[in-house]
């Protein structure tokens, strides 16, 4: 099986092309420089080129604020894009794996969302990733759409400032500080992108059903309780504090809980992936050496 990978030199990207090589199958790594999703031409031409069976698409702009200040772009990539390649896929016979996100939730409720839960999303992101979804399940007649939670991975996030995800940036904080404050009004579950990789890489190898799947660790946590978790496993002595209410401002509606429940992966005997400490810890030892 020939796949390839749309943001191949993406923080997740990276790591389903790992993942994938580490099964055995074939892999086109498709950076962003190479295909610029946003180009329907290209798009087509690149993925009819690469002769792929499978097409997995972790192109995206997931920066939160930049969405919000320009929506026009952020449906250019997030939506219009992710048409581009859904025809591309279905023109090439090919399953298309697109990426989506836990921010397609408003947070309304108390108990983790299932697949079959109404979306609503809050901001300019949510939206936009929610019509690529609409496109990807109306367009590519054979699809699985992935929501994720929390990324944290190896590899540079592209659109982060200095490419840090949150656990490397709590760990850069702990040697500058002495006190790091952490919100702990709004609830997810961290995943590991290595963890997302692996559950993508086994679906591929049982043939899961067509369909949209949540796709993120067991458990949940505030960012208060992932923050704790981190430096009680690094050993950092660092005081850590809850941020008062308002202290933080949110320049952009966010959802207060998006926590996802993995129903379409268990209801198939799918589910891979562990618990969120689990998986930091694992982090944590081979990026960073901390046992």
């Amino acid at each position: 099986m020939k796949i390839a990978v749309i943001g191949a030199d993406g923080q997740l990207g990276s790591d389903i092309v790992a993942a994938c090589r580490a099964d055995g199958y074939e892999v086109v790594p498709l950076t962003l420089a190479q295909l610029d999703i946003t180009d329907e031409t290209r798009a087509r031409q690149v993925i009819a080129g690469s002769a792929a069976s499978v097409i997995v698409n972790t192109a995206a702009m997931h920066h939160v604020e930049k969405c919000e200040a320009d929506p026009a772009r952020a449906f250019a990539v997030n939506a219009q894009g992710v048409r581009h390649v859904a025809l591309a896929a279905s023109a090439a016979g090919a399953r298309l794996v697109h990426i989506s996100t836990d921010y397609v939730f408003d947070g309304g409720q108390a108990a983790p969302y299932l697949e079959s839960d109404c979306p609503l999303p809050l901001n300019v992101y949510g939206n936009s990733k929610l019509a690529g979804e609409l496109f990807v399940r109306t367009l590519a007649p054979r699809h699985w759409v992935l929501r994720v939670s929390g990324l944290f991975g190896s590899h540079p996030c592209l659109e982060k400032a200095g490419g840090l995800n949150f656990v490397d940036l709590m760990l850069k904080l702990s040697r500058e500080r002495e006190e790091v404050r952490v919100v702990d009004d709004e609830v997810l579950t961290p995943t590991s992108t290595r963890e997302v990789a692996r559950q993508l890489s086994h679906m591929l190898r049982r043939g899961a059903d067509d369909g949209l799947y949540h796709a993120t660790a067991e458990g949940h946590c505030s960012w208060y309780e992932f923050a704790r978790e981190i430096f009680r496993l690094s050993g950092s002595p660092i005081r850590l504090n809850k941020a008062a209410p308002g202290e933080f401002p949110m320049k952009v509606p966010r959802p207060k809980y998006s926590v996802l429940e993995n129903a379409s992966l268990k209801r198939q005997g799918l589910n891979v992936m562990r618990p969120w400490p689990e998986a930091l810890a694992e982090y944590l030892r081979e990026k960073h050496g901390i046992h």
